[in-house]
């Protein structure tokens, strides 16, 4: 059997079976197929390094499964857009009466912020979400949200915003420093 007839075995015998699998990730057929079809291209390019010819099941499945793994990775990443490009799809931020600052010069201040601490800082601040409930979105640990809030507010410092902390804390409930304050 020449390699073309191998490699076309191998398809005609696992194809249907990746394919459930892929399925089974995705819970889409385009992404199933295309998961199905990668597969196949990486034994066509890489499956000759493979000795023992009896684990050509285990090393599809396993080379699928890690293709399904980086697929998810690249969608799952933050995606940093500037808030300028952004700002008509977030929601509108209606101060309540009487609580000091407005919502457009704390999203103005924000976006002057590095990139890295904006989201932080505005669940903290603005969605008044926890640490944990941070990390979970964020896909990050505590400690780090922990560390951005407190970097953001450094920036937020800096920038002249927070030269009046009364206008913040009564604006949300908070405290901006550390001392004092049970969040930071």
């Amino acid at each position: 059997m020449n390699s073309a007839d191998h490699f076309e075995a191998i398809v005609q015998e696992h194809s249907d079976s990746l394919f459930r699998f892929a399925m089974s990730l995705t819970r889409s057929e385009s992404d199933a197929k295309d998961l199905t079809q990668h597969t196949f291209y990486v034994w066509a390019t890489h499956g000759h390094q493979l000795r023992d010819l009896s684990k050509v099941k285990t090393w599809l499945f396993t080379t699928l499964h890690r293709a399904f793994l980086a697929a998810q990775r690249k969608r799952t990443r933050f995606i940093f857009e500037p808030l300028e490009e952004v700002a008509d799809e977030l929601p509108a931020f209606t101060p309540l009466p009487g609580r000091g600052l407005d919502g457009s010069r704390i999203l103005a201040a924000l976006e002057r912020v590095d990139q890295r601490f904006q989201a932080a800082v505005a669940l903290f601040y603005l969605e008044d979400y926890s640490y944990q409930q941070i990390a979970v979105v964020l896909e990050v640990p505590v400690g780090t949200v922990k560390s951005r809030i407190a970097r953001g507010i450094a920036q937020l410092r800096e920038l002249s915003l927070t030269d009046s902390n009364s206008e913040l804390r009564a604006a949300n409930g908070h405290c901006v420093t550390r001392s004092g304050c049970s969040r930071i």
